[in-house]
């Protein structure tokens, strides 16, 4: 009496576990999460040389080049640093966990003012337009438009 099922050898049954086996393992690192860190990352000790007074030159000697500015009023400006960490576990869509943003101001004389530390908590989601940009090909053109009156 035969059930048809061969009797497989046992360093067969042994190697088919180990590739089984390593092929959970692999399944298992694709879904470990990859952490980005992308702008400016100050080093140990940059920010408790940071100084009211200090000029520009002084500052970017410093921290280096900031990853913006703006000028406020026309009479003062500002340098901000900003640093953003994402996470992304396998093919899902990247979350900010973490975002800093070094503030300074400067005074009219373009010596620091004044400093501050931002988080991901402090900042507000801001939506610049609800309007929508009309698509090309809906709007008649000139000659449509003249000869539609005749039809």
């Amino acid at each position: 009496m035969s059930s048809g099922f061969r009797k497989q050898k046992p360093g067969r049954r042994r190697a088919l576990g180990l590739l089984g086996a390593l092929g959970g393992l692999l399944l298992l690192a694709a879904c470990q999460p990859t952490v980005l860190h992308h702008g400016y990352l100050p080093r140990k000790g940059d920010l408790e040389q940071l100084r009211e007074g200090m000029s520009k030159a002084e500052v970017e000697a410093l921290l280096g080049s900031p990853s913006t500015t703006a000028t406020i009023e026309t009479l003062n400006d500002s340098y901000y640093y900003i640093s953003s960490t994402t996470k992304q576990t396998a093919f899902l869509k990247p979350k900010e966990i973490d975002r800093r943003v070094l503030a300074i101001r400067f005074d009219r004389n373009g010596l620091v003012k004044s400093f501050a530390i931002y988080g991901l908590e402090d900042g507000q989601i801001v939506n610049i337009s609800d309007r929508k940009t009309p698509a090309a090909g809906r709007e008649l053109g000139i000659l449509a438009s003249l000869f539609s009156r005749y039809r």
